[in-house]
């Protein structure tokens, strides 16, 4: 008869994650994961594959749950213009209230694991183009509703859009200092004027 699992899965992902995200992958060992998690290697190894299994889906569920925030805000919004301030503001007042300054999740990846891991390179290509998508698609309504000039190109803006939002995440590590930050989001979203 199988054994049941004592434990459940949405929470030993988010631990994991906060672990990963705290260390770095290279720097979480499996006996770190252990302790942590609260489970035992075989639990670990049956239920997730591994180490880089569990990182790679603990990842995953990073970057749809970033996607559905990004999305949502879009949402909550009156205007495109409203959006992008909101989506930009919110990652200020989370580098403000990130004491431990671990800044972007995605962004930490992206430099601790690009280049080598070809399949977190693909994840994080994923992520760039989904997130890129979701700029562009708004940028167009923007435009199709005359908040934005019809002159403006959704697509260049939308992949500059995107290297601020992830800048900023990188900057806000280094000098988390909101009125420097808001500044440098203020200068960049004035493309859209």
């Amino acid at each position: 008869m199988p054994r049941t699992k004592q434990f459940n899965e949405e929470e030993i992902l988010i631990k994991a994650m906060e672990l990963f995200w705290e260390k770095g992958f290279h720097a979480t060992s499996i006996q770190n994961l252990v302790s942590c998690l609260g489970i035992n290697r075989a639990s670990l190894y049956d239920t997730f594959g591994g180490k880089e299994e569990l990182f790679s889906k603990v990842f995953e569920r990073y970057r749809k749950k970033g996607g559905d925030n990004i999305r949502s805000t879009f949402e909550k919004e009156k205007s495109i213009k409203a959006g992008f301030c909101r989506l930009f503001e919110e990652a200020i007042e989370n580098a403000e209230a990130d004491m431990g300054q671990k800044g972007c999740f995605v962004v930490n990846t992206t430099t601790e694991l690009i280049p080598g891991d070809e399949t977190i390179h693909k994840a994080l290509r994923e992520n760039k183009e989904n997130i890129e998508n979701i700029f562009i698609s708004q940028i167009r309504k923007g435009i199709a509703s005359g908040e934005i000039n019809a002159g403006k190109d959704a697509e260049s803006i939308g992949h500059m859009l995107f290297a601020l939002f992830s800048g900023l995440q990188v900057m806000a590590k280094v000098d988390p200092d909101p009125t420097k930050l808001r500044k440098l989001v203020k200068s960049g979203l004035s493309v859209l004027d």
